[in-house]
């Protein structure tokens, strides 16, 4: 088992992020795409991928070469042998992860990690038959995961706290921030959150008191700009608890708590209308909308760039 090398099975937009930041950090890493039709596709990706991290600032230039050096792209499992652990970002479709996971269990060394990318899917469904389930759990990147730190690490029941020690670890190898959940519940702490907010964004929508934009306008002008540096809890702090208990008390009750807002989605889904890939959703997705998205992620890298920067003196001083 090489201790510096990790795979990553599935070459769309998650498989080929996670495999960016860990050849950034200076892993052997294969990147495994079953359709051999789609590798150039995958490099291609990568490379926006690092085009966009160069143009921020965030690497030099000269690094492209070195991750696509670092980086082999395969069609078989069987160049993960060596690996001290795998990655598993393929379709969310149950059957095909369980046996992807069994046959690894019996590829890879007895120490090696068996990590899955899954959003939905709680370790022990996941785990159930898998051979040395002491070793595998959930390890779950944020998409864009060259831009999204966040790592949820989420063991299952037979997991060992070794193996979640390890990681997290590994995690910290590639500058992602990981978190580990005391206990593996269903959309994980993300997603739970995320879906939350969706569903009171949809209802509102849906009662006709804004539109999609007035509703995104809100979200980045103002729970958009503190959450990026205060959690809700900490903020509810900041704010007050009695003062929160008082608006809880009169606003909970006028929260969504049905399931009528997925009708919104439901009726978008029906008219082939699904977002950007099919160029409208909420939005029509034209090449202007699309120029825009991207400038704001490179405005949003520079600045990370730039608190990086102001960061280092302080670090060297302490």
């Amino acid at each position: 088992m090489n201790s510096n090398c990790v795979g990553v099975i599935g070459g769309g937009l998650m498989g080929c992020g996670i495999a960016t930041r860990f050849a950034l950090a200076g892993f052997d890493t294969v990147l495994i795409e079953a359709d051999a039709a789609r590798v150039t596709q995958i490099t291609s990706t990568i490379d926006t991928i690092l085009t966009e991290l160069i143009d921020a600032g965030s690497i030099e230039a000269a690094r492209r070469q070195a991750v696509h050096a670092s980086m082999i792209i395969a069609t078989s499992i069987d160049a993960l042998a060596d690996a001290c652990a795998v990655i598993e970002a393929i379709p969310e479709i149950l059957p095909a992860k369980q046996t992807l996971f069994d046959q690894l269990a019996a590829l890879l060394a007895p120490q090696a990690l068996i990590l899955s990318n899954t959003s939905g899917f709680l370790p022990d469904t996941l785990f159930a038959a898998t051979a040395g389930r002491e070793r595998c759990l959930v390890a779950h990147f944020w998409n864009p995961p060259h831009l999204i730190p966040l790592v949820e690490v989420v063991p299952g029941s037979a997991t060992l706290p070794a193996a979640t020690e390890q990681t997290t670890a590994l995690m910290r190898r590639i500058g992602a921030k990981p978190v580990v959940l005391h206990k593996a519940i269903p959309g994980f702490i993300g997603n739970r959150l995320q879906f939350a907010l969706l569903r009171e964004a949809l209802h509102i929508i849906q009662s006709g008191a804004a539109d999609a934009a007035t509703v995104d306008a809100v979200m980045t002008a103002s729970l958009g700009r503190r959450y990026s540096i205060m959690g809700p809890l900490e903020a509810a702090d900041l704010g007050g608890l009695q003062t929160l208990l008082n608006v809880g008390t009169h606003l909970v009750p006028e929260l969504s708590s049905d399931l009528q807002p997925l009708d919104v989605l439901r009726e978008q889904v029906a008219r082939g209308e699904l977002g950007r890939a099919t160029g409208q959703g909420f939005y029509r997705w034209d090449a202007a909308r699309i120029a825009s998205l991207k400038q704001r992620r490179l405005d949003y890298l520079q600045e990370e760039q730039r608190g990086q920067n102001r960061s280092e003196p302080h670090k060297e001083n302490e």
